[in-house]
C-alpha cells in the first residue's frame, strides 16, 4: 500500500524556514515521519512554496505520521493545519491506457554523457578516469528544459508510460524554474540542481510502466524533492489529495 500527504508548512516560523531554505533538511525531517528506523523505503516529495502557505507533498509506501513537522515547522491545533493523508490504491486503479490526466511534476533536468560536446576540466577527469563514469549534464534555459522533457514524453518517446501530445503541439508547459547549489557535507562536492516545474495533460500508454513511473519516480534527484508525479482528473482537482 502507497499513501499521498499534503504537509502544511508555514513559511513565518523558523522551523518552516528551515525545511523551505534546505532539501537536505526537509528530506531528513520527512524521514522522521516513518516509524520504522533506519528507513529502508524510498520517499516521494514536492514542495510547493508560496509566500504565505507552503506545503509538501510527499509520497510513503508505509503510513506516516506528521506530528513532529506540524509541531516544528506548521500551525500546532490551528484550522487546517492537519496533514492530509489518503490511500494511493484508487488512483493506482485509474491508470488504463489511453486514459488522460492532467499532471504536474518538478524535475531535475539533467542528462548522462560519455561524450559531451564542450566538457569541462573536471568533466574531463571523470572521463578518462579507468571507471569511465559518464558526466551530468544540466538544462537551464526553458527552452531547453522543455525539449529534454519532450524527448522523454512526445510523440512514441513514452518513457515512463505516458505521452504528451506531439512535439511540435505539445500538452505541457514549464510553470517554474530554478537553479539550486548546495554542499550536503562538508569536504564532498556540491549538489548541483536545475529544476523545471512541468504541469499539463498526459496520456498513459503503458499502465506497468506509468504505475511504476508514480510509485519509483522519474528523473533523477528523488532525495531531493524530484521525481513526484501528481495527477488529477482531467479539469479537476488534484486526485486522492487536494
Amino acid at each position: 500500500m502507497a499513501y499521498l500527504s499534503s504537509i502544511p508548512i508555514n513559511p513565518l516560523r523558523r522551523g518552516g524556514q528551515r525545511l523551505l531554505s534546505n532539501r537536505q533538511r526537509m528530506h531528513a525531517a520527512l524521514l522522521g515521519g516513518m516509524a520504522v528506523q533506519p528507513v529502508k523505503e524510498k520517499i516521494l516529495w514536492r514542495l510547493e512554496a508560496a509566500e504565505h502557505s507552503s506545503r509538501v507533498l510527499v509520497l510513503t509506501a508505509s503510513r506516516p505520521n506528521w506530528d513532529h513537522i506540524v509541531e516544528q515547522a506548521g500551525w500546532p491545533g490551528a484550522d487546517g493545519s492537519d496533514p492530509k493523508m489518503a490511500d494511493y490504491s484508487p488512483l493506482l486503479a485509474m491508470v488504463v491506457r489511453g486514459r488522460r490526466f492532467t499532471f504536474r511534476t518538478t524535475l531535475n533536468t539533467v542528462s548522462s554523457s560519455h561524450n559531451p560536446e564542450s566538457a569541462t576540466a573536471t568533466q574531463k577527469k571523470h572521463l578518462t578516469a579507468p571507471s569511465r563514469r559518464a558526466v551530468h549534464l544540466g538544462e537551464r534555459s526553458a527552452p531547453n528544459q522543455l525539449l529534454w522533457f519532450l524527448k522523454r514524453a512526445a510523440d512514441e518517446h513514452d518513457q515512463w508510460g505516458f505521452t504528451v501530445g506531439r512535439s511540435e503541439s505539445p500538452t505541457v508547459r514549464i510553470i517554474e524554474r530554478s537553479h539550486e547549489r548546495f554542499t550536503r557535507r562538508r569536504g564532498e562536492p556540491p549538489v548541483s540542481l536545475n529544476l523545471a516545474t512541468f504541469e499539463g495533460e498526459l496520456q498513459v500508454t503503458d499502465p506497468e510502466l506509468m504505475t511504476r513511473s508514480l510509485l519509483e519516480g522519474i528523473g533523477k534527484a528523488k532525495a531531493y524533492g524530484c521525481g513526484l508525479i501528481t495527477l488529477a482528473a482531467t479539469g479537476g482537482s488534484d486526485v486522492v489529495v487536494g
